[in-house]
């Protein structure tokens, strides 16, 4: 069986457009991302589908019949589309009510990291690749950095 050249180029659009939607910082455009993405997986789930009769034993016989399968994963991705949708109108209300806005804004102990990391593996790192593992860093540590190792270290043994 064939899909229709059209359900084609409807799913790629719409996943396309969810997928572009996705990766912007309003919450207000994730949402519609996430609906026309859903949208996208049920129109593809359609397209695989065996169009025919009513899967009713007795009714036709079972060459005729359509395929169930396709339908049940449809209501389910309706189901999955739905919480997600209600989850992030919650977000964006929420974020509207504390900020005035919708945007997402970068975390700052997440950026922090991405420094260390970048100061870490730089292309001038003079240790890279040499197996070292830096055991002369811990007098440079600061006693913050010394509580917050020994506290996760512990939740660990824990």
């Amino acid at each position: 069986m064939t899909p229709n050249l059209t359900y084609v180029i409807v799913v790629g659009v719409l996943v396309a457009a969810g997928v572009t939607l996705l990766l912007e910082r309003s919450l207000t455009r994730v949402l519609m991302g996430v609906i026309l993405l859903g949208n996208g997986a049920n129109m593809l789930l359609l397209t695989g589908g065996r169009s025919g009769t009513a899967p009713i034993v007795g009714d036709s016989p079972q060459e005729e019949m359509s395929d169930p399968l396709p339908q049940a994963m449809i209501l389910t991705a309706i189901v999955i589309t739905l919480g997600m949708t209600a989850f992030l109108l919650a977000l964006a209300y929420r974020s509207w009510h504390l900020n005035g806005h919708d945007e997402v804004q970068d975390d700052v102990e997440d950026r922090r990291i991405m420094d260390l990391a970048e100061r870490d593996e730089g292309p001038g790192d003079a240790d890279a690749g040499t197996g070292d593992d830096d055991d002369d860093d811990d007098d440079a540590k600061t006693e913050t950095e010394r509580s917050r190792t020994g506290s996760v270290d512990a939740g660990r043994a824990g």
